[in-house]
């Protein structure tokens, strides 16, 4: 069955649902106290190896899912244990060293009340996230974290809506504040979001992008240009490095010097690498981060650029296709 209604109901009714769910978030922030703090102090406190172990049913448990994943992303180890599956054997999951983060709008769900004889007998530790604070989940946790709200914004208070933000919110709420204690970083963030745009930027260097030594064009200073050409076609770089007779880079000849060299009328047949190269150029090293070879060579205006080691000698070679290919640009 379809009810007609206008567009400015239903925008009327968005608006509301958002005023609703944030006036309960926002009615929560006057709320936190000796509780909030008790439960992320207990979740400092543990010991190498445990960890938080998150358990809620119906929509309780699908915001539980989304706090253990934010826990476990910034530094805190988490997991989710579904409290219908505990009691056939997933308990067997939870160590006497974990802390048990407890989700249940009521304090009264079957299915987790029965995981709680199991973590008073192996001393494992509570924490309720409950709106009734003398329920039954309430009373065996050793802190609770008040969820009540004044209404749902569902139009019928029916479905969990301003109790489920704020749940989340609340998760939120602990993961940053144990992340902050923690002294967490952006460089640990991205060691667990290795394949993020923030995993690239911190963790992706030079070395894992550039073509390396054995595939990078490379000429001597007393070849033609014409030579140089020739191996600047092979690789399909741009340019070509320069090296002396010692094996040392001293310099790079790209497709703008050799436009440079044709607007000269040079002959490319018999001038020499030595002549026209360019003899002033940038480079980076292996374990520079990519992001930073990116800002240098926008920096300097160039497209590519050699690779070299603290020696100064020829390593590999970088240029924006490959950073692009990498998806570091």
């Amino acid at each position: 069955m379809t009810i007609g209604v206008s567009d400015c109901q239903i925008l009327a009714l968005g608006q509301t649902v958002l005023e609703t769910e944030a006036a309960a978030v926002l009615a929560a922030r006057t709320r936190l106290g000796p509780a909030f703090i008790g439960a992320v102090r207990l979740m400092l406190s543990m010991g190498a190896g445990a960890r938080v172990v998150v358990m809620g049913i119906g929509k309780s448990g699908h915001v539980g899912r989304k706090i253990a994943a934010t826990l476990a992303s910034t530094g805190t180890p988490a997991m989710f244990v579904h409290p219908a599956e505990a009691g056939h054997g997933d308990l067997g999951m939870v160590t006497s060293c974990d802390v048990v983060l407890g989700i249940s709008y009521s304090g009264t769900s079957d299915e987790l009340l029965r995981a709680v004889p199991y973590f008073k007998r192996n001393g494992i530790r509570l924490i309720a996230i409950t709106s009734q604070v003398s329920s039954p989940l309430a009373q065996a946790a050793q802190w609770v974290i008040d969820t009540s709200v004044d209404k749902e914004a569902c139009p019928l208070g029916l479905a969990p809506t301003s109790s489920t933000t704020l749940t989340m919110a609340l998760g939120d709420a602990i993961a940053m504040a144990l992340l902050q204690a923690r002294g967490f970083t952006a460089e640990m963030f991205a060691t667990t979001h290795p394949h993020g745009a923030l995993g690239r930027r911190l963790l992706v260097t030079v070395s894992n992008v550039m073509t390396p030594r054995e595939n990078t064009p490379v000429s001597l200073d007393t070849e033609t240009v014409r030579e140089a050409l020739v191996v600047m076609s092979h690789f399909g770089l741009g340019f070509t490095n320069v090296l002396d007779g010692e094996g040392r880079l001293v310099g790079l000849f790209t497709d703008g010097d050799l436009r440079r060299t044709l607007d000269r009328d040079l002959d490319i047949k018999t001038t020499r690498l030595a002549k026209v190269a360019t003899q002033r150029f940038v480079s980076t090293r292996p374990s520079v981060l990519a992001v930073e070879a990116v800002e240098l060579m926008e920096r300097h205006k160039i497209s590519a650029m050699p690779v070299v080691d603290d020696n100064y000698r020829l390593v590999g070679a970088l240029n924006m296709r490959l950073l692009l290919q990498a998806g570091v640009v």
